[in-house]
């Protein structure tokens, strides 16, 4: 079964103007060290990290050695170290295994370059899961049911079903069930339909508007009814560049997708911010709790407390109106209706 996997990598950018950046900008950790040595199992999220309190700023203070044919890729062995330019902190990459020898070339096979995150732990959580408008889902194809008049079917199984496909000349399919209705909880307007990915396959054959299908990985068993909606037969590797948003975004967490009712670090959760405010796959967001009501002891008055500042999440697949978000840090245990905000 192919799961999504998502290989997260931060652009690291060429010389920085140093009139561009002041000092007050980052903040960097309080017991920072000077240098790094990269070893096996670091990320570059949690390198990012030991430096500064804000990893995804880890491009305003790159300093490219112009030594380094490609600095956006690092491997174990190399040297991350800090220094100060005109008092603006720099971060430097510095190749492990380099001799001043004369020229030479070190050749690392690029899977063996670290990861922006240990994708090894959290891809389980990662969803391919859609978001869609009611029509979208309505008028979508749908499972008659399976060969020998199975009423559920898995992988391996060939199954019917009556529709035309979006996109008919492509072959391979998702199975898909309506899970739930997004709605803002501010403005009331619905956002989208989540539909659950159950599974897929490929076409083998279409007669009219009857539809022969052949499973070929299922997450749970597919049911009369469930809708097939063209998808690429391999989850394309998306390139993310963390980044805050442009403008001041306000929003809140709709859904945690593992059905939990706690949120915690890499977990998957939905917000009610898409495309249509402008948010991109790799934009990162604060997470505020929603503060407590509490009775005043004195005057017996109800009283909301202020929201305090709880984790941090990065968008990684972006719908029209609806966005799922990994958290990356949780820095108190995370609800539904917690605000999101620019960082």
């Amino acid at each position: 079964m192919k799961k999504l996997l998502i290989g997260l990598v931060f652009l690291l950018t060429g010389p920085l103007l140093i009139g561009q950046l002041r000092a007050d900008e980052i903040q960097l950790m309080d017991n920072h060290p000077d240098r790094h040595v990269v070893v096996k199992g670091d990320t570059l999220w949690d390198i990012s990290g030991t430096f500064l309190q804000s990893p995804w700023l880890w491009p305003k203070i790159w300093s490219v050695n112009p030594q380094i044919d490609n600095p956006h890729l690092i491997f174990p062995g190399d040297v991350i170290y800090l220094v100060y330019v005109n008092g603006v902190p720099q971060l430097r990459l510095e190749r492990g295994g380099l001799r001043k020898l004369g020229p030479q070339v070190r050749r690392t096979p690029l899977e063996q370059a670290i990861r922006a995150i240990p994708l090894e732990d959290i891809k389980s959580f990662l969803s391919d899961n859609l978001v869609l408008q009611a029509d979208q889902l309505d008028s979508a194809p749908y499972i008659l049911g399976g060969a020998n008049a199975a009423i559920i079917s898995g992988a391996g199984d060939r199954v019917y079903a009556r529709g035309a496909l979006d996109h008919p000349d492509q072959h391979y399919f998702g199975v898909y069930r309506p899970a739930r209705k997004y709605v803002d909880p501010d403005t009331e307007e619905v956002l989208g339909y989540e539909s659950k990915a159950i599974g897929g396959g490929y076409l083998v054959a279409s007669k009219g508007d009857i539809l022969t299908l052949d499973l070929k990985r299922t997450h749970e068993e597919v049911r009369i009814k469930d809708r097939v909606l063209s998808t690429p037969e391999t989850p394309i590797q998306s390139v993310f560049y963390p980044s805050a948003p442009e403008g001041e975004i306000n929003g809140k967490i709709l859904s945690v997708l593992r059905g939990v009712t706690q949120i915690g670090q890499f977990d998957v959760v939905g917000i009610n911010r898409g495309d249509r405010e402008g948010m991109k796959a790799g934009h990162v967001l604060h997470v505020f709790k929603k503060g407590e009501v509490v009775k005043d002891p004195v005057t017996g008055e109800m009283l909301t407390l202020p929201t305090e500042r709880g984790g941090t999440i990065m968008l990684f697949k972006v719908f029209e109106k609806v966005s799922y978000a990994l958290v990356m840090k949780a820095e108190n245990v995370l609800s539904v209706l917690d605000e999101v905000r620019s960082p």
